[in-house]
């Protein structure tokens, strides 16, 4: 047990320290220039040089990603060139909006996705079955931005059953939190389709049906349990896919969370900003990941540790 646990954590820390040179070098490949736009477009290039030394971004490359990643460690992610305030108390501030939208949007694909799948495979070959099967196909294809126009001018527009964009109470998640768990529901459904039709043919389960258990017993405590290995890893391997469309999703809904502070530090080339949501974004995927391996770990009894 401790060695596997060893094993799991040794690998973390390397996958964020090689994310953050990933980042920080792709970051200063974007064009243009955070200097001259903080500086001003009508800026001599005195002021602008003066606004670069002030940033470090005349330093040497090697330099300025050790100093990032020394402030990194301390929990300092720089100053954002936007609005001059740091980094970190920005993302703090958005941070929750975009993990209450997450938590709510994956809880309602792994809800549905889980209902939906073990009922396509109980009711194999019937409509029920044809129906789940061409629901998962068309929100795995469906583009995410084109979902949230079509729902918000139904439900907000013409309806007026929900708000429009926007965060306040609950009926302002339910637009946004269904949009974004269209595609991962659909993912999880056909995952625990193909991964209960392998183990309702299995002995033990026949075994479990001729001791009389009932269909509900054998199907959720039995084969649903040993299904959920492969399912868990496909929800920690989609984390990062839900967070990339929480950015679409924010920027379409006005929402406050840090994916719409990733759009607008993008548009004004504020490299502090976007270097310190990139880098958390990693670390949440690490560490969900990370669960999701412990969880297999726990579900599968055939698993040993050292």
């Amino acid at each position: 047990m401790h060695t596997y646990l060893a094993q799991k954590l040794i690998a973390p820390p390397l996958i964020l320290l090689l994310a953050s040179l990933l980042i920080f070098s792709a970051v200063r490949l974007l064009p243009g220039d955070p200097a001259r736009l903080m500086a001003g477009m009508q800026a001599d290039q005195v002021t602008v040089e003066s606004v670069r030394h002030r940033l470090g971004f005349d330093q040497p490359f090697p330099v300025q990603y050790g100093r990032f990643l020394e402030r990194a460690l301390r929990g300092d992610l720089g100053q954002s060139t936007r609005s001059q305030q740091p980094v970190a108390r920005e993302i703090a501030e958005r941070l929750p909006y975009t993990v209450a939208l997450t938590t709510v949007s994956y809880g309602v694909a792994i809800l549905f996705g889980l209902a939906a799948g073990v009922l396509a495979a109980v009711y194999r070959g019937s409509w029920l079955d044809s129906l789940v099967m061409l629901c998962a196909i068309s929100g795995a294809s469906v583009a995410n931005f084109w979902v949230a126009l079509m729902a918000m001018d139904l439900f907000a527009v013409k309806l007026g059953w929900l708000p429009l964009m926007g965060a306040g109470e609950w009926r302002s998640y339910v637009l946004p939190a269904a949009t974004l768990a269209l595609a991962p529901t659909a993912v999880i459904a056909r995952m625990t389709r193909g991964s209960m039709l392998e183990i309702i043919h299995q002995d033990y389960i026949r075994t479990a049906r001729a001791k009389g258990l009932g269909d509900a017993k054998v199907y959720l405590k039995h084969a649903l349990r040993n299904a959920l290995v492969p399912i868990v890893t496909i929800v920690g391997m989609n984390f990062a896919a839900l967070l990339g469309g929480a950015v679409i999703t924010e920027s379409v809904f006005n929402w406050p969370g840090v994916g719409r502070l990733l759009v607008d530090a993008v548009r004004y080339r504020d490299y502090p900003t976007i270097q310190g949501i990139t880098l958390i974004t990693v670390l949440f995927v690490v560490v969900i990941n990370l669960a999701a391996d412990l969880a297999v770990g726990f579900l599968n009894p055939r698993i040993r540790f050292d």
